[in-house]
Formats: structure tokens, C-alpha cells, sequence
């Protein structure tokens, strides 16, 4: 049975039960279960282990990886200012990223099993249950894909010798995304730049899907148009 006919047993393991909600999947991944309760989704304990991280895995996994890539174009040549332009351009190439992957990859609309399935595990289940701190930030196992496939996208796009630093300003921004992101849920900022994206991310949650993509800059929301109003962050608070 499938459709608004399903109803998901949140006593059992329910990523693989999430694709048989068919249309009626949106509705539900977007009503928000406000608890700090971490469910399970998987039966594999494998499979389970590589659903979950915690914040400080990222920054020890992803930044010796980013700062050896920005001085293999030092080595190759490239002065220290050099350097550092190439990598601040790939960080701000990243926050670009960011925000497309955000809205066009994770709020797209699904359906089907396999598409609803995919859609929870890559962005969904953080809408549903979105005080589950153990999934806040993305394990590096399944960032490595991707990051491979830009690695290799990179060496179609740029030289030999500025290659690596692009690519190390981008995971330096990366790092920079999902350590923000998991603040932003369970920091108590006082700094008002950090005050004004949490509101822009918890109105983002809570009041109006579709706007409020960036979460560590609201730059490309200015540029596209889809900035929260401050009636709808307000009420989002």
C-alpha cells in the first residue's frame, strides 16, 4: 500500500519504509517532529553507523585534506597571495554551490519510492526531525563520492597547478557550511549576523520551505529572490 493509504511505523527502522508514502511523502517530511530523540533508520547496524556523525569529525577529516591541496599549488609555483585568492574564489564558488544544491537537489519533489527513499536520507529526514543532532552534519562517506567527482570535474575546468587550491578553498567552505549549520540548531548566537541567519534558517523550517536557502550567507538568496520577508522569519523565530 502506498499513498496517503501508508502510514510510517516510527517503532521500526524507517528509511525503507518512507518511499511507499508516494505524494503523499512531501507533506509528511515537511511536519516537523520537535524532539530531540535520534529514530532509527536502518536495520543494518552498518548502514545505521553511516547515517550519524558528530560535528568535530568533519573540521578533523576535511581540513588537513583541504590545506594539503592548497599547498600542492604553492608547491607548484603560485605565490602565497596567489594562493590565498585562488582559495577564497573556491569558497566562494562553494557558497554558490551550497545554495543550488539546497534548493534544486534537496527541496526537489518526489514521488516515486526510489526518489522519496533518496530524498529523506539526503535531505528530508533533517526536515522531519530536525533536533536530531547526531545528523546534523554530513558523514564523510557520503560526501567522498561527490567530493571525488568534483575533484575530477576540477581537472577539466582549471590547470594543472590552480586546481588544488580551488578545489581547497571549496572544501574549506564546506567545512564552514555544515559547522554552521549544525550551530545555527543548537547554538544560542549573540552576534547579530549569526542572530540573523538562524532566524532566516529557523523561518526556513518552520514557516516557508521554499525560501531561505543559503545557510551561511544570504547573499545568493538577495541575488535570486528567495529571501525570507522579516514578517515570515519573524514568525518563524
Amino acid at each position: 500500500m502506498g499513498g496517503k493509504g501508508f502510514t510510517v511505523d516510527m517503532s521500526k527502522p524507517i528509511a525503507l519504509q518512507v518511499g511507499h508514502l508516494g505524494d503523499a511523502y512531501q507533506e509528511w517530511a515537511y511536519q516537523p517532529v520537535l524532539t530531540e530523540g535520534s529514530p532509527r533508520y536502518f536495520e543494518s547496524d552498518f548502514l545505521e553507523m553511516n547515517t550519524r556523525t558528530v560535528w568535530w569529525a568533519i573540521p578533523a577529516f576535511w581540513l588537513p585534506i583541504a590545506f594539503w591541496c592548497i599547498t600542492m599549488s604553492y608547491n607548484m609555483g603560485h605565490t602565497l597571495p596567489q594562493v590565498v585568492y585562488m582559495s577564497f574564489l573556491g569558497c566562494l564558488v562553494w557558497s554558490f554551490a551550497e545554495y543550488c544544491f539546497h534548493r534544486f537537489l534537496f527541496h526537489m519533489n518526489t514521488k516515486s519510492y526510489l526518489a522519496n527513499t533518496f530524498h529523506f536520507l539526503m535531505h528530508g529526514c533533517h526536515h522531519k526531525f530536525p533536533m536530531d543532532g547526531s545528523r546534523h552534519v554530513i558523514p564523510p562517506t557520503g560526501v567522498s563520492v561527490l567530493a571525488a567527482l568534483l575533484w575530477f570535474m576540477y581537472g577539466l575546468w582549471f590547470t594543472q597547478s590552480t586546481r588544488p587550491a580551488l578545489y581547497g578553498g571549496g572544501v574549506i567552505g564546506y567545512v564552514i557550511y555544515d559547522l554552521t549549520h549544525y550551530y545555527l540548531h543548537h547554538g544560542q548566537p549573540t552576534n547579530q549576523y549569526l542572530k540573523a541567519i538562524k532566524k532566516a534558517h529557523m523561518s526556513h523550517h518552520f514557516k516557508i520551505q521554499d525560501k531561505g536557502y543559503g545557510i551561511t550567507s544570504a547573499l545568493w538568496d538577495r541575488v535570486f529572490g528567495t529571501l525570507p520577508t522579516p514578517k515570515a522569519t519573524k514568525k518563524g523565530e
